[in-house]
């Protein structure tokens, strides 16, 4: 059961995705980060059939959550089970758990250029039409760069660009979040992407203009106080 927001739950009966499986792989497992929503485990499951059927490397599972949610150092959300990070690396084979573990992720945007990088590829492409095209998704974050370099390249099928939402830090994973569905009673969503495929003046704005800086970063705020069912099951 997911509790709360993305960024203030937490999850009631949390299970763990396995090590590795078709087309897939954890790392740093060490971290003890893989754990979800039965949903999220099976998105993840299906995302490396379908990625392994189309050819793909192993998709490198990153942080997911903890066992009962919760605030997750590093992150302002993944609270309740439903988001995942995704490594943006298509250049590994299966590997044994044990060389797993001091992976680095690859950068794949050119931050001095405002670009994707040498290192993007179709591969990366299609990871992400696969992930996108999955209903569970409500939206999966990505580095503006990627998001511009998707819209000028992308064609037939568009549809999928619509939940990909720009924000900076994504230039070498991507963040996949699902939607709370009818039954998850306590989960509270998020307003649905707009209609259309991004690919606008919203979009383009991303991009750093050098005559207007953008003003310094605010102070961030004090995290809110937990979610008042999750102080509850907490003390239970």
């Amino acid at each position: 059961m997911p509790i709360g927001t993305y960024a203030n739950g937490c999850l009631r009966g949390g299970v763990a995705l396995p090590l590795e499986g078709e087309g897939y792989q954890v790392v740093r497992p060490s971290r003890g980060r893989y754990w979800g929503h039965p949903r999220l485990i099976s998105f993840i499951e299906d995302l490396g059939a379908r990625a392994a059927a189309a050819g793909l490397n192993p998709v490198l599972v990153a942080d997911m959550g903890r066992p009962r949610g919760g605030a997750l150092s590093g992150h302002a959300s993944h609270q309740i089970g439903l988001d995942a990070d995704i490594w943006l690396r298509q250049d590994l084979p299966s590997l044994p758990e044990s060389q797993r573990e001091g992976l680095s992720s690859i950068l794949v945007v050119d931050r001095a250029n405002f670009t994707v990088g040498p290192a993007w590829s179709a591969d990366h492409a299609e990871l992400l039409r696969l992930a996108a095209s999955d209903p569970r998704v409500a939206r999966i974050f990505v580095h503006p760069a990627i998001k511009i370099a998707l819209c000028e390249t992308v064609t037939g099928d568009r549809s999928w660009l619509r939940v990909l939402q720009p924000w900076f830090g994504h230039d070498s994973h991507f963040h996949v979040r699902l939607h709370c569905e009818v039954g998850d009673t306590f989960c509270e969503p998020q307003a649905p992407v707009p209609p259309g495929d991004g690919c606008d003046a919203e979009l383009y704005s991303w991009i750093p203009d050098p005559n207007n800086p953008p003003p310094p970063l605010a102070e961030r705020p004090p995290p809110p106080p937990p979610h008042p069912m999750c102080t509850a099951m907490a003390g239970g």
